[in-house]
């Protein structure tokens, strides 16, 4: 702690981490959560979740989703390339197996290995907002959702248009040919807002020659989304997108002997959804989903049919949620089916089944309280019938202040990698059990048009927890389940906005800051896991922090600092910064990536780069 003093006081002096930030709070608090069943507004919810908006994710210094998330306290991004090239994401010191990614809503995470999760066919510039929900959560999302959900939201269509936006980017260090390592990314974005339908179609182009040996990377991602409406009250939705993402893999996964290492994921996204008044009370929302993975790795480029792995994933997923509103309160029923099915040179061909069966009330028939309980019932064709019950509950007083408490349960399936995979280093187990957890959390929260206060402590026990371990270092890694891992940790958030100003110099301005704090014990009574793999990379200490100010009318300047603490690696600390200047309908902005130069890794041996300059143009007409 006493290396975190003086970060600390810097950032309470010069910037803060924005929970939440948009053009005002009022707006952040009106954000409607959008769970599948029971939606509640931002400032209404009993559980610890964090929104990034729509002005956050314009104005901070990110191009990737990755990178978004890691200026939110308690979310752990593990990179190993920079732009999302590949990122391991995990909340409040879980695995990176341990959290549920969805867009809109649609479950994307892959049942062949977390590695993939962010291989996402949207960007940036398609956002709307991001919901971070921390905290077990299989009552709301099923399985999978062990340690916390991240739903990914897209733009909503008002008004037809195009918009564009291209950068480029380079460290000014020079690679093994003597050129320099440098990037450069083309997005286009176009909308179409009908009477009765909106539609939104984006494309985009990123790549570049890395920032060490093979670390190189060319990706490109189309997206859909459209919304028909039928009739006064019915939606359709459809959703489509696709990614190719391939990239020098040096160091990734089983380094020194995977420095000529490359990697070609390619991810397809399919949804239909129709949403339903079928009385006045009853709400109908029906929704089908399919995922398709490819994932082909060589270990050595050059001699591509030594250790080729090639896998192809499917899911395929039909859900049918229900809301009913009545005198005694809002409940939420439904069911789900899930098919996962794998093709692999190295894992075999596998499938299994999951279906799901959940309900949820909601109560607020009492002035100031508000209590969500609930159950998910699942049924799994490897390992049969569980359930997740939970149940949340807040009470305001004073107005803008809420006490809250939440119990939560949750289950994280192995991955077909835990189970079947074969190599030289690794070994899988198809003896594993899914992990399952329980949590607690309560806390106190101030939300007014100004400001925002969040505190909360939280207590997570996870049975059955799958790490690779190995007794000596000579011996190749294999998942077992460890006895317990247990997590105590407390958060606390500060953030102020002052909102519009009648200064002629600055015409908005927002300060904050946030601090995680992380205390995982492992209880094992295994006698060959000695060395573990993924229990000793947690997070123990996390401040994030930024400060964002409208200045001069046409400019904004965006400073953030993050210092992260892990059990196993050096701390770091690394400060970005985004200067943007608007015309009538453009803007020219630069970023600074890691100004201070830090060496520090986030995943296995993976120098991440030091730092690197962005040059960029966005236009919308």
């Amino acid at each position: 702690m006493k290396k975190m003093i003086p970060v600390l006081v810097a950032l309470c002096l010069s910037a803060g981490y924005a929970e939440a930030q948009s053009d005002t709070t009022n707006n952040l608090n009106e954000v409607m959560v959008r769970e599948n069943r029971l939606k509640l507004p931002f400032s209404k919810q009993n559980r610890n979740i964090w929104i990034i908006d729509n002005q956050q994710i314009k104005n901070l210094p990110s191009r990737s989703i990755s990178e978004l998330l890691s200026y939110v306290t308690g979310v752990d991004v593990r990179q190993r390339g920079p732009g999302g090239v590949q990122a391991d994401i995990s909340i409040d010191g879980g695995t990176f197996d341990q959290t549920l990614v969805l867009i809109n809503g649609v479950k994307v995470s892959d049942p062949q290995t977390g590695h993939n999760m962010m291989n996402l066919p949207i960007s940036v510039d398609d956002i709307d907002h991001i919901e971070v929900l921390r905290g077990s959560a299989s009552r709301i999302y099923g399985t999978n959702a062990l340690t916390g959900a991240i739903n990914i939201v897209t733009k909503s269509v008002t008004k037809t248009g195009v918009s564009a936006n291209v950068f480029t980017g380079s460290s000014f260090k020079k690679n093994d040919t003597g050129g320099t390592y440098a990037n450069y990314g083309v997005r286009a974005t176009g909308t179409l807002a009908l009477k009765e339908s909106s539609h939104l179609f984006s494309v985009g182009q990123e790549a570049g020659n890395g920032y060490r040996y093979n670390t190189a990377f060319n990706n490109q991602k189309f997206f859909y989304e459209g919304k028909v409406n039928v009739g006064k009250t019915d939606q359709l939705d459809i959703t489509g997108g696709y990614v190719h993402n391939n990239f020098g893999a040096n160091g990734y996964y089983s380094a020194p002997g995977d420095k000529d290492s490359e990697e070609t994921v390619k991810t397809a996204l399919a949804a239909i959804a129709y949403k339903t008044q079928l009385t006045s009370f009853w709400t109908l929302m029906p929704r089908l989903s399919y995922r398709n993975n490819v994932d082909d790795y060589l270990y050595i480029k050059q001699t591509p049919d030594k250790f080729h792995n090639h896998h192809v994933t499917q899911v395929l997923s039909a859900e049918l949620n229900n809301s009913f509103q009545t005198g005694i309160g809002e409940f939420g029923l439904g069911l789900e089916a899930r098919k996962e099915k794998i093709n692999s040179t190295n894992l075999g061909k596998r499938n299994r089944d999951n279906i799901g069966i959940y309900g949820e009330y909601k109560f607020d028939l009492v002035k100031n309280l508000l209590i969500n309980a609930g159950s998910y019932v699942n049924y799994n064709s490897d390992y049969g019938w569980q359930a997740f019950p939970g149940i949340d509950a807040g009470y305001t007083f004073y107005g803008n202040w809420k006490v809250f408490v939440n119990v939560g349960t949750g289950q994280r399936l192995p991955t077909f990698t835990d189970l079947y995979y074969k190599g030289p280093t690794n070994i899988g187990n198809d003896q594993l059990q899914p992990e399952k957890s329980r949590y607690a959390e309560g806390g106190i929260k101030y939300n007014s048009t100004h400001f925002v206060l969040n505190a909360s402590l939280f207590k997570r026990r996870i049975t059955n927890f799958i790490d690779w371990v190995k007794a000596q270092v000579t011996d190749p890694w294999q998942p077992k389940n460890f006895s317990e891992l247990n997590t105590m940790g407390y958060t606390l958030s500060a953030d102020y906005n002052t909102g519009a100003l009648q200064s002629t110099t600055f015409n908005s301005l927002r300060f904050g800051v946030a601090y995680t704090h992380l205390n995982p014990k492992v209880k094992t009574t295994l006698a060959d896991a000695n060395i573990s793999r993924y229990a000793v990379e947690s997070l123990r200490n996390q401040l994030t922090g930024t400060v964002n100010a409208d200045f001069l009318k046409v400019m904004t300047l965006t400073v953030t600092a993050r210092y992260n603490e892990r059990i196993s690696y050096k701390d770091y600390t690394i400060m970005d910064a985004r200067l943007s200047y608007k015309f009538k309908n453009s803007s020219i902005y630069a970023d600074g990536s890691n100004l201070f130069d830090v060496n520090f890794i986030q995943a296995g041996a993976v120098p991440m780069p030091g730092v690197w300059a962005t040059l960029g143009y966005k236009i919308a007409l």
